[in-house]
């Protein structure tokens, strides 16, 4: 009998012979050694298919793409800089001119640009109902008037004959009443006729102060509310350079009364010195500034209103970080930097807060530390947690 037979003699079959199940036992006390050998190849076989099949399972890692860049250490330096900003030219002053009545504009006699006086007409409204109530209130006071003065003679005439006792003093005191009556009458027309005389005067609109018409809101035959903007007036006394500034610049040191130099834009030539007169106690919700309102000390031949300026104020001592502006990304609501870990290579992304922008780079006001590593040029090309490799170090912070 073979390995094989022998094999098969091991199942489980009831066999009705006994003599075949003490060869059977036989068998199994003492193994054959062909079959012993067939047994152990079998074996490896299996554990070969075993390893083979645990490895083609396994999925290949793919090699990670290490990103070249070019990077720096920023430094952070004590300063007192002088920083540069642009503004306009405004009036310190300037009122909004516009009627205390509604009606009919009919005449407008300046425009934007104009200069006017203190007290000069600048526009008329329709004024026929006003002009009517006040020749009414003008006609009630004159008949007053007359009253009274029947009255007073009344009294006159009635005291003397009292005094001769052609009268009683009953009819003497009737006229006296009749004159107190007539007082009243003509201090009450008189007051209507000051109300109307005022009303009446409303329908014209007059510059409140020397200046420079700036805007006008209205033109002639326009029905207009009382209240309405017809013209803006700039002040002829006073003149503001006004800025807008990031907080950063205002905690950096911009204080009331600090010194600020101010010139033309376009002509660098015509300047003069200002003061810081106020600063905004909150931020424009939209850009995020304080507007800042410096006071001229005088006006320059050849600054006018609304002309562009630079105003350049020195900073209280601070420390300040610069980078370049290549080294900003985007991140969920403000700019970010690429920080790359000195010990691993992996680039992690960091929000900072910008003070200012200068011309190729950024002032950073938080997010950084001295001795940060950032990239400076691959920046747009990364992710988070991904390493790179350093081409060139550059250090710095200004």
């Amino acid at each position: 009998m073979n390995a094989v037979e022998a094999d098969r003699t091991t199942s489980p079959i009831i066999h009705c012979c006994s003599t075949h199940e003490e060869k059977r036992m036989e068998m199994m006390a003492i193994p054959d050694s062909s079959h012993m050998i067939g047994r152990h190849r079998w074996r490896g076989s299996l554990w070969l298919v075993i390893i083979l099949t645990l490895a083609a399972c396994e999925k290949t890692p793919e090699s990670e793409t290490v990103r070249p860049v070019r990077s720096m250490v920023v430094e952070a330096h004590l300063s007192g800089d002088r920083i540069a900003l642009t503004g306009q030219l405004h009036a310190r002053d300037e009122t909004k001119l516009a009627f205390r009545l509604s009606g009919k504009l009919i005449e407008r006699s300046v425009t934007v640009g104009d200069t006017v006086k203190a007290g000069q007409v600048v526009a008329r409204l329709d004024a026929a109902t006003e002009r009517h109530a006040r020749n009414a209130a003008r006609a009630d006071y004159t008949a007053a008037i007359a009253v009274l003065d029947q009255s007073a003679a009344a009294e006159r005439r009635f005291g003397n004959l009292l005094s001769q006792s052609a009268v009683s003093k009953a009819e003497y005191e009737e006229a006296l009443r009749h004159l107190k009556t007539a007082h009243a009458q003509v201090d009450a027309t008189r007051a209507k006729l000051d109300s109307a005389e005022i009303q009446l005067g409303y329908a014209e609109l007059k510059a409140d102060a020397d200046g420079v018409i700036t805007a006008k809101g209205a033109e002639p035959g326009e029905v207009i509310q009382a209240g309405q903007m017809i013209f803006s007036l700039a002040h002829q006394k006073g003149r503001d350079a006004v800025f807008d500034m990031p907080a950063q610049i205002i905690r950096d040191g911009i204080s009331p009364h600090q010194e600020v130099e101010v010139w033309l834009a376009d002509n660098p030539d015509i300047k003069t010195m200002g003061h810081v007169r106020e600063i905004a106690p909150q931020a424009d919700p939209s850009t995020r500034t304080y507007q800042v309102k410096v006071s001229l000390e005088t006006l320059p031949v050849g600054m006018f209103l609304g002309s562009t300026v630079v105003g350049r104020v020195k900073l209280q001592a601070g420390t300040l970080i610069e980078v370049p502006l290549s080294a900003l990304v985007m991140a969920t609501t403000q700019p970010a930097v690429w920080v790359i870990d000195s010990h691993t290579s992996v680039v992690h992304k960091r929000e900072v807060a910008i003070a200012r922008y200068n011309q190729n780079a950024a002032v950073v006001a938080s997010g950084l530390r001295s001795g940060d590593r950032i990239v400076i040029a691959g920046a747009q090309s990364l992710h988070d947690g991904q390493r790179v490799r350093l081409l060139e170090e550059q250090s710095g912070g200004r």
